[in-house]
């Protein structure tokens, strides 16, 4: 098996999101497939086969954090189509089967692919005891995102609280299914983004994630209804930062983004 290291959402190496990619004849049982995540231990590792030509869509696909198997993961969609263009093993538009439906890829001549993805339905909910402490922040607003994110959205104060937060992650994962968007307005548009967000996952293994695209399908509709515009650029104010350029058609939301394979090499065990 080949196995490349792709990072996502960004243009140069060594910044955006990693992500595992294996391009497979068929999935092999689901202990071998978490075991390769586990070994590659980034956020996402993902596995996909070709279909038969005439269906749905044209390549399976499934995504596993190092802990578990995920229903949508954004980031390692597109390293997915970035190798299958990059490498010529599929050419234009690629239609993905997966948990959370069909997700197509398409590919622009500057490099950058777009992913046409479920809008996350947003929900009022509640803002429950002992969250404020766990992030490190009191929330103003909570929202959650549905089954296939499974994240609960929280509007911050503002950008500067955001890219403070040193949240206790054993105690935040109490609190949502999958973790916690934690999201603010940019405090200069200037800059080149009209949201910031940063991404706790520690139900899946994963404290913080650099680049989320799953969690930009509920920052969409969210920031779209506030700022009054369908098209926004939101920054992940990681660590390791990435920009997301998204688009809300509706219950579509459109990610793109661009991504750089940084290692290649041969899966032996």
């Amino acid at each position: 098996m080949r196995i490349r290291i792709v990072d996502a959402f960004t243009d140069r190496p060594f910044a955006g999101n990693p992500a595992g990619v294996l391009l497979l004849d068929a999935f092999p049982d689901d202990d071998r497939l978490q075991n390769v995540a586990m070994e590659v231990n980034h956020a996402e590792t993902a596995f996909a086969h070709p279909l038969p030509e005439g269906g749905e869509a044209d390549w399976a696909l499934r995504w596993f954090t190092p802990a578990a198997e995920v229903a949508m993961c954004g980031h390692a969609t597109l390293a997915t189509a970035h190798v299958l263009h990059s490498t010529g093993t599929h050419e234009g538009r690629v239609r993905f089967a997966t948990r959370s439906g069909v997700l197509v890829a398409e590919p622009h001549e500057d490099g950058s692919i777009t992913l046409d993805f479920p809008t996350a339905p947003l929900t009022p909910a509640d803002i429950t005891e002992g969250i404020a402490d766990a992030l490190g922040a009191e929330p103003g607003a909570a929202f959650d995102t549905g089954p296939d994110v499974g994240d609960l959205l929280l509007e911050l104060a503002d950008e500067e609280t955001v890219r403070a937060l040193r949240p206790d992650h054993k105690a935040l994962g109490a609190h949502s299914a999958r973790g916690i968007i934690a999201t603010a307005r940019a405090e200069d548009p200037s800059r080149g983004y009209d949201y910031v967000s940063r991404c706790f996952f520690p139900n899946v293994g994963i404290d913080e994630d650099p680049v989320t695209g799953s969690a930009h399908t509920a920052l969409a509709p969210y920031w779209s209804e506030r700022l009054g515009r369908p098209g926004l650029t939101g920054l992940q104010a990681s660590p390791r930062p990435g920009r997301v350029r998204t688009e809300l058609r509706g219950d579509r939301t459109l990610l793109s983004g661009r991504a750089v394979t940084v290692i290649e090499g041969e899966l032996l065990a």
